[in-house]
């Protein structure tokens, strides 16, 4: 499994359109094939500043998803609301407690 965490910055006057447009695409998101969870946070005290945590399969089904239409479609709605330049990392599994 994969575990991948990205964090967006946005400006303040756009919050309520990056939400509006997670929630149409969220359930999509966690459709496709390869995903198996995906969740929105935001950094206590700084709303503008949020993050998804998403788990996959590998990394093949992650790439399958980034280089769909529906990934490319979402990005483009919202990179256009960023503040600052997203960061993303992607992390495998050590140990399980």
């Amino acid at each position: 499994m994969l575990k991948r965490m990205v964090k967006m910055t946005f400006q303040k006057d756009h919050i309520e359109d990056f939400l509006a447009i997670f929630e149409a695409s969220k359930n999509l998101i966690r459709q496709f094939p390869g995903c198996r969870h995906l969740e929105l946070l935001h950094l206590e005290g700084q709303p503008e500043v949020m993050f998804t945590f998403s788990i996959w399969e590998g990394q093949e089904a992650l790439e399958a998803y980034r280089q769909s239409e529906l990934f490319q479609r979402t990005w483009s709605k919202t990179k256009v609301l960023f503040a600052g330049k997203p960061e993303a990392w992607s992390m495998e599994e050590v140990a399980e407690v």
